[in-house]
């Protein structure tokens, strides 16, 4: 069973991971502001399915992989390393100062198309896959029971997160852009605590020997 203050580490690495501006949530607001709350809901859910492939895939494959290719989590994790630093530094380069939630102009889409398309940007969306191969096996300890509990329970915990954020940026989404375009310092800072949650992630990662 994960102990509770590895639970609330995790819970507190999936909030920075999502509120940090990001494909997703520029969709989102997008979306929301384009074409109303409704289709930002509806393109939500396409985001968490995209969540709960992740977590599947976790599940059944990506433990067992580990376990029989050690050399194979190496690689993986010197790369989610070197993204994790990569993102921190894109946070805080020069030029980054401009509001990335600026929303864009989208056409008017069905409720289908909605949902595959926020399905899609989440699915190809770099962040969730090196928060789910890279970030996750780092809160799993396969001294507290099973492996596979393990990875749901951290799983579920994410992606409530990633749901309740998120949907509360669709909800209020022309008021969020309103608000940081009058205040970017808020941006700012919002960049470099970000960038340092990155590189501290970073470097946990790359000084794990589990």
């Amino acid at each position: 069973m994960i102990s509770f203050g590895t639970m609330i580490a995790f819970a507190a690495v999936a909030l920075g991971m999502v509120c940090a501006p990001g494909p997703n949530m520029i969709y989102l607001i997008s979306r929301s502001v384009t074409q109303g709350r409704v289709a930002g809901v509806i393109s939500l859910f396409g985001v968490v399915l995209a969540f709960v492939v992740y977590i599947v895939a976790t599940m059944m494959g990506l433990s067992a992989l580990f376990l029989t290719v050690p050399v194979l989590y190496t690689m993986i994790k010197w790369a989610g390393a070197v993204y994790l630093l990569w993102l921190a530094w894109k946070a805080i380069r020069p030029g980054s100062d401009r509001n990335i939630l600026e929303p864009q102009a989208l056409k008017i889409e069905s409720p289908k198309k909605l949902f595959m398309m926020g399905f899609m940007t989440n699915l190809l969306n770099p962040k969730a896959a090196v928060l789910y191969v890279s970030l996750l096996p780092q809160f799993i300890d396969p001294a507290r029971g099973s492996v596979l509990m393990q990875s749901v329970t951290l799983g579920l915990i994410q992606i409530s997160i990633s749901f309740i954020i998120n949907l509360l940026i669709v909800l209020v989404a022309s008021q969020v852009v309103s608000w940081f375009g009058k205040r970017p310092i808020w941006l700012r800072v919002q960049r470099w605590v970000m960038a340092s949650v990155l590189t501290a992630l970073a470097a946990r990662m790359a000084l794990d020997r589990k």
